[in-house]
């Protein structure tokens, strides 16, 4: 069975921050952290792994990360502070 990952990235603590989606995190990861392609998080130097969740379906992770998009600010700090109060980079535990 595939796995489906939405994420958060952050260019420092409480820095810029990017919701994203994958179905391989360590390979996009990869692509954030090397900056190999252009694009936002490239640009404003977003490559921290600060948050991430597991799905089973493509649908419940493309619904997932639309809803965080939509948040405000706070409750992504907050989400991510729930899990990961010290803002590590959760990438590098993998």
């Amino acid at each position: 069975m595939r796995s489906y990952y939405v994420y958060i990235l952050a260019s420092k603590r409480n820095g810029t921050l990017y919701t994203g989606i994958t179905n391989n995190l360590p390979r996009r990861l990869y692509v954030h952290k090397s900056k190999s392609l252009a694009g936002f998080t490239k640009k404003y130097n977003v490559h921290i792994l600060v948050y991430y969740e597991r799905h089973d379906s493509p649908e419940t992770a493309i619904t997932r990360e639309k809803q965080i998009k939509k948040w405000n600010r706070q409750w992504k700090i907050n989400l991510i502070e729930k899990e990961n109060p010290n803002w590590n980079d959760l990438s590098e535990d993998s």
